[in-house]
């Protein structure tokens, strides 16, 4: 067989494109207030993204991108292993490992890369990790190209992780890894943190959270999950990226000294990509001072968010809230969820369609969130344009 016989084979794509309901790839022409987005020469409310704070179009971040550009050129051309440090580099993970009160960070360019290269690094031929089915690609990536053997267990069940902590031997020298998201992306619930590092413990299992959706948001400081459960010193290993309330792209991995050397010493992700670009480093630098010096910023996220919570409760749709900024209303079927989605774009909002396998079977949702910056009027938009598809298709009876 051809190898690019599965490529011809492939069909899904077309048959939404067929059907007027492809929802993927969608180019934005202008994003100039964030909040509101240009496509096709339509200005839509933008409910699908994660720039929970809105820090991406703030005249402070940016000026700061531009002046790194200016001090230090667009890129590094090269990995941080080899030409590819910046004095800013390591101010930055020096001031992100103090924020978390930990030892030490090291960086990377993506959230991605972040999460695969620590997996890989730490999961040897005689270790155990243990990852919520639901936790993010990234991390299943990440498990699947270490060594290390790889135990899924139900979402966010902490009975059945235990039962596979309990069951499951480990071979000599071998080692627990417990592997979570924070903020799940899709659903928006939280993990139940707590009872993770009380099993970790019972269990000698370390733990490592991705807390890509709770950074900046959650927690009294903006620490995230962590933080906001209390149990920020008891978490060997916080995960994030920079592509949600720090406004730009990149990855950071914190924990102590000697991990994070290790880490830093062989993990393909640091070693074999380029570092950081100047403009992100500086932009993040500058959303880490925003973040610890305005949390009025949360506050009025999770103002919105509420808001939001009520209206849709309101209007009668099956709501999954779960602690974060993400609300995901769920319409169950998969056409269904994308004609929905079709109808609202008519209607000038923009919102993410969810279909299984990152949605559970019969849950296809539309997931939205929301940004400290969203006006009242453009909350009222999108209530407005959910209560107006409805009444068309039916959705709450």
């Amino acid at each position: 067989m051809d190898l690019f016989e599965k490529a011809a084979r492939f069909r899904r794509a077309d048959e939404f494109r067929e059907a007027g309901l492809y929802p993927y790839f969608r180019a934005i022409d202008d994003s100039a207030e964030g909040t509101n987005v240009v496509i096709h020469g339509r200005r839509l409310v933008m409910a699908g993204s994660n720039n929970y704070l809105g820090l991406t179009h703030d005249a402070r971040v940016k000026a700061a991108a531009c002046e790194a550009i200016a001090r230090f050129g667009s890129g590094c051309t090269g990995s941080r292993f080899l030409n590819g440090t910046l004095s800013i580099h390591v101010e930055l993970e020096e001031r992100l490992a103090a924020f978390f009160g930990k030892e030490a960070c090291i960086t990377s360019g993506t959230g991605y890369q972040t999460n695969v290269g620590a997996l890989a690094s730490l999961g040897g031929k005689s270790d155990v990790l243990f990852g919520d089915r639901d936790n993010h690609a990234s991390l299943i990536d990440g498990a699947r190209l270490a060594f290390a053997r790889h135990l899924k267990y139900r979402h966010n069940d902490m009975a059945d992780l235990e039962r596979l902590l309990r069951e499951t031997p480990l071979p000599d020298h071998g080692a627990r890894l417990i592997v979570t998201d924070g903020v799940f992306s899709m659903l928006g619930d939280l993990c139940p943190l707590p009872e993770i590092v009380r099993l970790g413990r019972a269990y000698g299992a370390r733990v490592l959270v991705d807390d890509a959706h709770g950074v900046g948001v959650l927690g009294e400081g903006g620490r995230g999950t962590c933080e906001h459960f209390g149990v920020l010193d008891q978490v060997d290993l916080i995960v994030g990226t920079f592509s949600k309330s720090f406004a730009c792209l990149g990855g950071f991995v914190v924990g102590p000294r000697r991990v994070i050397d290790y880490i830093q010493h062989t993990s393909r992700s640091v070693i074999f990509s380029a570092s950081m670009t100047p403009a992100s480093v500086a932009t993040v630098l500058k959303c880490l001072e925003i973040i610890q010096t305005e949390p009025e910023r949360r506050q009025a996220l999770w103002e919105k968010v509420r808001r939001m919570k009520r209206g849709f409760e309101e209007l009668g749709f099956d709501l999954i809230e779960g602690g974060g900024p993400i609300l995901s209303v769920v319409i169950g079927d998969e056409v269904a969820t994308l004609e929905f989605n079709r109808l609202l774009l008519e209607q000038g909002v923009f919102v993410n369609p969810v279909l299984p396998p990152a949605a559970p079977p019969g849950m296809s949702l539309l997931r939205t969130s929301y940004m400290a910056t969203h006006t009242d009027a453009d909350l009222d938009r999108i209530l407005e344009a959910f209560r107006a598809v409805n009444e068309q298709m039916r959705i709450v009876k």
